[in-house]
């Protein structure tokens, strides 16, 4: 039995060296990269493009508004200033806590306006986004990629892969 085992394990020892070479042969071969540069899909897109135009038409008329509301209080902010000299105590304290309700308002007003804005574009920019994740795969397996990178210091164009996606997106 002793016999055997030493026997084999010259040939066990070989396979082991020659699956320990293969495997530093394939540790040791380039891997390919792809860059994209994200921003640029979430800009230069037609989805980008489309996207930033859909929201604009969905909150130009609360801008609109916004910008009403905030003439008219400066408008009175102006005539407020002007009267005040002629205006009895009690009036002046009603007119200056109306103006100072409406600067509330404007400013609760324009904070919601931002709020829903910046929500409405992190929404569209997840939907380029989910989008762009597929193609970026797609184009990843087409080309044979190791990796595909979305931020570094400096890329070389030579792996910059993000017209191709830019032109899968527009399509």
């Amino acid at each position: 039995m002793l016999n055997t085992v030493t026997a084999s394990w010259p040939k066990h020892l070989a396979l082991l060296a020659l699956c320990a070479c293969s495997l530093a042969q394939a540790q040791n071969a380039p891997s390919r990269i792809g860059f994209v540069f994200t921003e640029r899909l979430m800009t230069e897109s037609k989805l980008a493009k489309a996207a930033d135009a859909k929201i604009e038409a969905e909150f130009s008329k609360r801008q609109k508004a916004i910008q009403d509301t905030v003439a008219r209080l400066k408008s009175m902010e102006a005539k407020f200033e002007s009267d005040a000299p002629n205006l009895a105590e009690l009036e002046r304290t009603r007119r200056a806590r109306e103006l100072l309700d409406l600067e509330k308002d404007v400013q609760r007003t324009q904070r919601e306006f931002r709020e829903d804005l910046i929500q409405r574009k992190s929404e569209e920019r997840g939907n380029i986004a989910q989008k762009a994740g597929k193609l970026i795969e797609l184009i990843a397996e087409q080309e044979k990629l190791d990796i595909v990178l979305q931020e570094s210091a400096w890329t070389s164009p030579r792996i910059d892969i993000t017209d191709k996606i830019l032109k899968l997106l527009d399509k």
